[in-house]
């Protein structure tokens, strides 16, 4: 690989960005330079440069050493966020692991800095078509896991399409408080919103709407219960209601029989309930999409925990 070097002293003409030196010297486009200076192929005083946005001064000395019969392409940026980490996108959509804590959708008591859609418009906004995100479903703000948002409107649109005819495969864990009898079961029941937005398990009416949950036991523990849980609606809170409503409230839970909820061993203010798989079918290729995430450590340590004594 024949590789060339040039080198050039900074004068008061040209003192500023070091990518506008390098288009200079290697008349290359700014993607081009970009790749170079991804590539390490860009030194600025003997160092090597490892951002476009670098400044030289005069009586600096910036060297570019590369091969003529090489394109270089920008490397692929890495993401640093602890709202969500990508778990799979492509040019139509993006499926996130949502961190707990952060609010999927700004609330009426909240503005729209850092919460999840706020971030992954963010994200999106530095991939080469800026788009913000388009919300398809939600998770509740301490709750943790999988979630799809969609790049384009009518890709978000045929989703929640989905979400209303019961398709996609919602799959969580949960550690409950007790020791849940059933090896497997199914509530079903109608849920109504109180005036202090909480949910409640009530009779079927106008102002109630039917939610079903199946769970199967994992493990029983010393006195609570890893499940397996999955909705066949998603109404919200509905997983914490109804195991709740059942006598053993999700870990941590501070709205739902919150007494009961609590636990020594678990110190965190998440609750114990991830999304831990999403499978859909792909509105644009036809794709069936099955998604994993794994256990949040809390979770895992909790777990690890309850089985050594």
């Amino acid at each position: 690989m024949a590789m060339t070097t040039v080198s050039t002293k900074i004068d008061e003409e040209h003192a500023g960005r070091v990518d506008l030196v390098v288009r200079d010297l290697s008349n290359a486009s700014r993607s081009q330079v970009r790749g170079m200076v991804d590539h390490g192929c860009v030194s600025i005083n003997g160092k090597p440069c490892s951002s476009i946005g670098a400044t030289v001064s005069v009586g600096d000395e910036v060297t570019l050493r590369y091969d003529l019969h090489q394109r270089y392409h920008e490397k692929k940026k890495t993401w640093d966020d602890r709202t969500f980490t990508v778990a799979y996108e492509d040019d139509y959509l993006i499926v996130v692991d949502k961190s707990a804590g952060s609010l999927t959708v700004p609330t009426d008591n909240n503005d729209d800095r850092n919460t999840l859609v706020e971030r992954v418009s963010i994200y999106l906004s530095h991939s080469r078509k800026k788009r913000p995100a388009c919300v398809v479903h939600r998770l509740d703000r301490e709750v943790s896991g999988l979630l799809v948002f969609a790049k384009q409107q009518d890709i978000a649109d045929a989703l929640i399409q989905q979400f209303k005819q019961r398709k996609p495969q919602r799959l969580y864990a949960a550690i409950v408080a007790g020791l849940l009898p059933q090896d497997e079961a199914t509530f079903r029941s109608h849920l109504a919103t109180g005036n202090n937005l909480d949910r409640y398990v009530a009779p079927p009416s106008e102002k109630s709407e039917l939610a079903i949950t199946h769970y199967r036991v994992v493990d029983r523990m010393l006195d609570t219960t890893l499940v397996e849980v999955q909705l066949e609606t998603g109404k919200r809170n509905q997983i914490r209601v109804h195991f709740a409503d059942a006598g053993h409230p999700v870990l941590g839970d501070p709205r739902y029989r919150k007494e009961t909820a609590k636990h020594p061993r678990w110190i965190r203010k998440r609750i114990a309930l991830h999304a831990k798989s999403l499978g859909f079918v792909h509105p644009a290729t036809g794709e069936t999409l099955e998604i994993e995430s794994p256990l949040p450590s809390a979770m895992d340590k909790f777990i690890a925990s309850q089985r050594q004594r």
